[in-house]
C-alpha cells in the first residue's frame, strides 16, 4: 500500500453555520490529498493532461464521524492500496489533531483520452512509479500547511 499524509488548517469559507466544515468540502480535502500523494512522487495531473489523458471521478464515497471546525489542523492520509488499470481508487482518512478521525471516504477516477473521450489504460509511467512504491514503505509527513 502506498500512502501519504497532507496537513491543512481548515478555513473559516469552509464552515457552515454552525461553525463546522460544510460536507462537501471533504471531497476537496480528498482532492488535495490525491494531488499531494501524486506530486510526492513524481507525478502530476498537469503532465498527464499534458500527455492527452484526464482523469475523471467516476465515484465519489464519505463517511462522516465528527465534524472539524474553523482553524483545526486537519490532516489528509491519502493511500492506493492496488495498480490501477482502466481506473485508480484512493482511499483518505482524515484526522485531526488529536489524531481523531473525522471522516474517511474514497474516491475512484477513469484514465480518458483527452481528444476522444474514450477510456484507456493507466499511463505506462504511472504503472512503473506505482510498482516502486506499492510494495514499499509509507511515504513520509509532507510537514506542509495550506
Amino acid at each position: 500500500m502506498l500512502s501519504y499524509e497532507t496537513q491543512l488548517r481548515v478555513q473559516y469559507y469552509e464552515t457552515d453555520q454552525m461553525g463546522v466544515v460544510h460536507h462537501s468540502n471533504y471531497v476537496r480535502y480528498f482532492e488535495i490529498g490525491r494531488t499531494e500523494l501524486m506530486r510526492h512522487i513524481g507525478l502530476s495531473y498537469l503532465d498527464l493532461e499534458n500527455s492527452g489523458i484526464i482523469m475523471p471521478i467516476a465515484n465519489v464515497e464519505v463517511r462522516f464521524f465528527y465534524p472539524a471546525r474553523y482553524d483545526d489542523i486537519i490532516y489528509i492520509k491519502s493511500s492506493i492500496k492496488e495498480m490501477p488499470k482502466a481506473r485508480i481508487t484512493f482511499n483518505y482518512e482524515v484526522y485531526n489533531k488529536q489524531r481523531k478521525l473525522l471522516a474517511d471516504g474514497s474516491t475512484t477516477l477513469a484514465f480518458v483520452n483527452k481528444v476522444t473521450g474514450r477510456p484507456q489504460r493507466a499511463p505506462e509511467k504511472m504503472i512503473q512509479t506505482l510498482a516502486e512504491y506499492l510494495s514499499g514503505e509509507p511515504l513520509p509527513y509532507s510537514g506542509a500547511i495550506r
